[in-house]
């Protein structure tokens, strides 16, 4: 997750305009680019963490006409949305937003939607240039492969120009070797009045948002580059790259949690998301899968090959080997849950146990119960959900069947396979199983009965 920086020496107040209007043909797919995953959510939630980490007075969402997804994530993080419809290049897909931005007076931060290692950390030099007094400012980078990229030519610190990869010549690519990353921030209605200048007498026929250096430097305005760490600023734009900024992001993530005091057996086969949580002294083993919102809170220990999402641990809980906590799963302190053990939308009180081979779905259970192994909460009568409630210092005996909804009162004993379909009383000790009958004999007579034709 991105930091917040500081922005003390920014004064004005910040509006980030996140260009995601682009299709990814590269990507090969019907999902728009930005909302492609990377740490488990989409590249553009990181963008707008990061915008929000700023402390941005507004943010606005550019997007392309068809794309609902972009456009409803962009109203969880509270950000505005417009459409470019046609779309005509990134310096008239920055323009679309300045209809929502006609009476701000402060600094324009431009993102692209594609970043998913961006950080706000990365991005404070750029606006503390503008309270230095540039008036407009680039964020570039030094890729390994600069193929695709515009490079920036500069004159000293001062951007005179940026050429688009496909418009630069052969000696522009080979001498210009810091390329434009994509981050750039100036005063918003300057911005946009060098917007309007734009043409699109290039090789794409687009309006380039990159050519506003060129126009700005002719105006003798003070256009300055900030290097930034390639790693943070890379955009996606192939499945390949998706690939690479998971291992990136992951390699991130693992460094970070061991600094911060957690235990991974196996770090290379633990993957996170961006909003994994995992506190101090917890223990990892190896090849365990966070989904998004899991927290693991301190001492607990999550073994090998389980696979969480949705969850919350509580301090000193086990889970696993080979446990499944979908969403709503909530384990308090020193709760164990182990292998094979499959734990939705439920309440598992202190000191409980469920260590086997067991499903508890849409259920609760109450402090030092004790689940035998092959239980299963029949949830689910083929339209609705219903609940089953296990009250504290229960037994529930192997191979047990809850059919809900269905109370189990303090202190009850369930006997090993029983079926419960009415309520449990305290303190009761049900049998809910059919009763043992005996038949001497009979079984030779059956094998003989239901031996095949050729054998009898």
């Amino acid at each position: 997750m991105s930091k917040a920086a500081p922005t003390a020496s920014n004064a004005s107040p910040l509006a980030v305009v996140i260009l995601a209007a682009g299709k990814g043909a590269r990507m090969k797919s019907a999902l728009p680019k930005v909302m492609h995953a990377v740490g488990g959510r989409p590249m553009l939630a990181n963008v707008l963490e990061v915008a929000r980490a700023l402390g941005a007075a507004r943010t606005i969402v550019v997007a392309a006409a068809d794309a609902e997804p972009v456009v409803e994530l962009a109203r969880r993080w509270d950000a505005a949305t417009v459409v470019q419809d046609p779309p005509l290049g990134t310096g008239h897909a920055v323009l679309a937003a300045e209809g929502l931005l006609a009476n701000f007076d402060g600094t324009l931060l431009v993102l692209f939607g594609d970043t998913p290692l961006l950080t706000a950390a990365a991005l404070t030099p750029l606006l503390e240039q503008l309270a230095g007094g540039a008036d407009v400012a680039a964020l570039g980078f030094r890729p390994d492969d600069a193929t695709g990229y515009g490079r920036m030519v500069t004159d000293g610190e001062r951007v005179v120009r940026i050429v688009e990869h496909k418009d630069a010549s052969d000696h522009e690519r080979r001498t210009h070797t810091l390329c434009f990353a994509g981050p750039l921030a100036g005063r918003a209605k300057p911005v946009f009045d060098l917007l309007h200048g734009v043409g699109r007498g290039n090789a794409q026929g687009e309006y380039y948002l990159t050519d506003i250096f060129a126009a700005a430097h002719a105006r003798g305005l003070r256009c300055v580059a900030v290097e930034g760490p390639a790693d943070e600023v890379s955009g996606v734009n192939s499945r390949a790259q998706l690939v690479e900024a998971e291992v990136k992001f992951q390699s991130r993530r693992r460094s970070a949690l061991l600094e911060s005091g957690v235990n991974m057996i196996d770090p290379a086969t633990v993957y996170f998301c961006a909003d994994t949580i995992v506190e101090p002294d917890v223990t990892i083993g190896p090849f365990v899968v966070f989904g998004p919102g899991v927290r693991v809170r301190r001492g607990a220990e999550v073994r090998a090959f389980c696979h969480l999402e949705g969850a919350d641990v509580g301090e000193g809980a086990a889970v696993g080997p080979y446990a499944r906590l979908r969403p709503g799963a909530e384990l308090a302190e020193n709760v164990h849950v182990g292998n094979f053990v499959e734990v939705k939308n439920s309440k598992i009180a202190k000191g409980a146990k469920a260590n086997h081979l067991t499903y508890l779905g849409d259920a609760s259970v109450g402090a030092n119960s004790n689940i035998g192994a092959g239980t299963i909460t029949c949830n689910y009568d083929g339209a609705n959900k219903h609940r089953t409630e296990i009250g504290a210092d229960v037994f529930i005996g192997s191979d047990t069947t809850l059919v809900a909804p269905v109370k189990v009162g303090d202190g009850a004993y369930v006997a090993a396979g029983s079926t419960l379909t009415e309520n449990v009383e305290p303190d009761a000790l049900v049998f809910g199983r059919a009763r043992q009958t005996a038949k001497p004999g009979r079984a030779r007579d059956l094998r003989a009965r239901t031996k095949p034709k050729e054998q009898r």
